[in-house]
């Protein structure tokens, strides 16, 4: 009997998590860790502990790279708590598979093929090979991207602040921005607005924060292309089209909406009006960082900023929101539809349906979160003058992971803070990864022997 028992458990097969299950554990453990050592008094400016609740907001906010916070970083933490915000927004950003890729390359190990597989999905990548490389490229563009960034911003942190200190904001602020998360150390919450009449800052973090938006794959396809005979790929041309009209559209109409509100653009010069439409139009889509009140915004401009932030960043990138890629194929499914036709076609290419079969999926997921969300802090704060704006504004800026805020998610009771972590988590973990690490999925071979019979139902 007890040889019998051996033999059979020698015989059953070993039980593993799923890459979608460890990519959502991988993140979750992270921001309790990150909690954890902020709650420490030595993280606090003051030697005085932030509190359990303000330590696990800000790293929640770190690791989801949003940049919303309930704790003033820039005057509630010490140098060492800065520290540990600004490691757990690199990993946030990068996502902490190419964190341990990078660690097992150092100590000489192998990588695995559950490990590439990981970094696969993390990396939103369709195949295993030119993983490890694609990694290694990355990491080498992520440091001289944040290094010259950093060296832009010196020439002003550093005659303003001193040489140890000015470096450190430099770095920080470059860190934060290529990684599209929003913390800045200027304290009183006032991310950039005392530094919007500033072109070098503000010009220096819309081109970091564009870098970290277009996704690693693009940038070393573009780098790769001198070198290479083949023309730019479907995703990389879809891409830059959408980040250029994106950008140049949003600039445009935050121009035409707040060019002559005294509370925003009003009181600027032409070139700095332009210039801080573009930064809003560009820290929209994710990055966190706002150049102007965000309260004394037209709430027509909120609107777009919702739609802005709705959208996001694309593929692959440190940005968040549904992705600029899946945007673009549900204006594809609508245009398919309107005409007609039975595939999808983009640039005289077709388009898998699993493909936008996804993309409508994110899409009323993340939709479903932002009015279920809105609805239920509504009623928490029913009691509290926000307006219904301001609370789609804030709601939508978690889960998309942007950092926006024009009421302060401070001024938010417990419980509205506590949805507002578990958005920031769904948006960046990502509603189909985090939807398929919890389902209980059939194998390929099952669900295509299983064909139910096909009836019509009446649409529109």
């Amino acid at each position: 009997m007890s040889r019998t028992k051996t033999e059979t458990a020698g015989l059953r097969p070993k039980q593993h998590f799923q890459p979608e299950q460890v990519l959502a554990l991988g993140f979750l453990v992270a921001i309790m860790v990150g909690s954890l050592l902020l709650s420490l008094p030595c993280c606090a400016a003051d030697g005085r502990s932030v509190g359990l609740m303000g330590a696990a907001f800000t790293a929640t906010s770190a690791v989801c790279v949003t940049g919303l916070n309930i704790v003033d970083i820039g005057l509630g933490y010490s140098t060492l708590g800065h520290a540990v915000i600004i490691v757990l927004i690199q990993m946030g950003g990068l996502g902490f598979m190419i964190f341990a890729t990078l660690g097992m390359m150092a100590l000489g190990r192998r990588i695995s093929l559950r490990s590439r597989v990981l970094i696969r999905d993390s990396m939103n990548q369709s195949s295993l090979s030119g993983l490890v490389r694609l990694t290694k490229w990355t990491t080498a563009l992520v440091v001289l991207i944040e290094t010259l960034g950093a060296c832009l911003l010196m020439i002003r942190f550093i005659p303003t602040y001193g040489i140890a200190k000015g470096i450190w904001y430099s770095f920080f602020h470059s860190i934060s921005a290529f990684c599209n998360a929003g913390f800045d150390l200027l304290g009183n919450f006032t991310s950039m607005v005392p530094l919007q009449n500033d072109p070098l800052i503000i010009a220096t973090l819309t081109g970091i924060i564009i870098c970290g938006s277009m996704g690693f794959v693009v940038f070393v396809e573009l780098l790769n292309k001198p070198f290479q005979k083949s023309k730019l790929t479907l995703h990389t041309k879809l891409v830059l089209i959408c980040t250029g009209v994106l950008l140049f559209g949003g600039t445009a109409v935050f121009a035409l909406l707040e060019w002559n509100n005294p509370a925003t653009l009003g009181s600027m010069t032409v070139g700095n009006k332009l210039l801080n439409a573009l930064f809003q139009s560009t820290t929209c889509r994710t990055a966190g960082f706002c150049s102007v009140d965000q309260l004394a915004l037209t709430d027509s401009s909120k609107l777009i900023s919702c739609v802005l932030m709705l959208i996001g960043a694309s593929p692959a990138s440190t940005g968040g929101g549904v992705k600029t890629t899946t945007f673009a194929m549900l204006l594809l499914m609508m245009a398919t539809v309107i005409n007609g036709r039975e595939d999808y076609v983009l640039m005289k290419k077709r388009i898998a349906r699993d493909a936008v079969a996804r993309a409508v999926t994110i899409v009323f997921i993340v939709l479903g979160a932002i009015i279920g969300c809105t609805a239920v802090i509504s009623a928490i704060e029913r009691n509290r003058s926000f307006d219904m704006i301001d609370l789609l504004f804030e709601v939508t800026s978690a889960v998309t992971t942007t950092g926006l805020s024009s009421v302060g998610s401070g001024n938010l009771s417990t419980p509205s803070q506590l949805i507002l972590m578990l958005l920031m988590y769904l948006g960046r973990v990502g509603p189909l990864t985090l939807g398929f690490a919890f389902a209980k999925r059939l194998n390929t071979a099952a669900k295509n022997r299983i064909h139910y019979p096909e009836e019509t139902i009446m649409i529109g």
